[in-house]
């Protein structure tokens, strides 16, 4: 697990370094906006086959699907109710 967290950290670091020096080719940083979105469609994609192939997930899918909703409203209620809050003293 370390391992994996390291070498995160480290092609995180390197992209860094690399879009800091502006060591990428014209080209490249023309077409990354098409990259990115492939590639987070293709981490979708794969995505979508774990959880699909994973019984226990499937079979909560309605408990884990009302633990969301019941989440995402909560967060969307406190998160407005403060900013009404907040800007009433700014």
């Amino acid at each position: 697990m370390a391992v994996r967290l390291l070498l995160y950290l480290a092609i995180l670091l390197v992209g860094g370094f690399i879009g800091f020096k502006e060591l990428a080719n014209k080209k490249i940083i023309s077409k990354l906006d098409h990259i990115q979105s492939g590639s987070l469609l293709f981490l979708l994609f794969i995505m979508g086959i774990r959880i699909g192939l994973d019984d226990k997930v499937i079979s909560s899918f309605l408990k884990l699907g009302v633990q969301a909703l019941v989440l995402s409203v909560f967060s969307i209620v406190f998160s407005v109710l403060l900013i009404k809050l907040v800007s009433k003293y700014i």
